[in-house]
């Protein structure tokens, strides 16, 4: 009995411990089971600038889409954030991605109320420095809609959130085409 009382003790200790390392933040999935679909992008500067960083976008459990970035480089503010309609970073000033990804055709204006490509602003400290944690259900990582090989954009200046179609954020500092992890 007591060999057999070993293994399972073990293994139930096992499973409650690594439950507990992982924050109670990651969904519970069965064995067997795929993994959520995720993206990334890695941010480069444009000709002229220093702005880099790295996106992730995670598909949560409730439908939403999870956007992590980091970025550096930045001057201290606001910086508009977007998704493109094309996953090309080729011109030195990234207008070769193209506008911002809309294909709902309704006007630009805050994540989640404008283009699907509209993004929280990116919000630089002193040092240049910008962080952004958000869940947006205006995006998908699948479907005919995808963000899925479209491009990212950080633009020189802040969003106005009116200005039509882009929000009047000035030049494009970073460019990076959204991959499918």
């Amino acid at each position: 009995m007591k060999k057999l009382l070993a293994p399972v003790t073990l293994s139930v200790l096992a499973a409650l411990l690594s439950a507990c390392a992982g924050g109670g933040s990651a969904p519970v999935r069965t064995a067997g089971e795929p993994a959520p679909p995720q993206a990334s992008a890695l941010l480069a500067p444009t000709q002229g600038n220093t702005v880099q960083g790295n996106v992730i976008f995670r598909q949560e459990g409730n439908g939403g889409i999870q956007v992590i970035a980091e970025v550096s480089g930045l001057t201290p503010g606001s910086h508009g954030f977007h998704i493109h309609e094309k996953g090309d970073c080729s011109a030195p000033d990234a207008t070769s991605a193209g506008g911002h990804f809309n294909p709902h055709q309704t006007a630009h204006g805050k994540a989640g109320e404008g283009h699907a490509g509209d993004l929280p602003s990116l919000e630089a400290d002193a040092d240049g420095n910008a962080k952004l944690n958000v869940v947006l259900n205006s995006i998908t990582l699948t479907g005919d809609h995808t963000i899925v090989g479209r491009g990212l954009i950080v633009h020189a200046a802040p969003d106005d959130y009116t200005t039509q179609p882009t929000g009047n954020a000035g030049a494009r500092v970073a460019c990076a085409v959204i991959q499918q992890d």
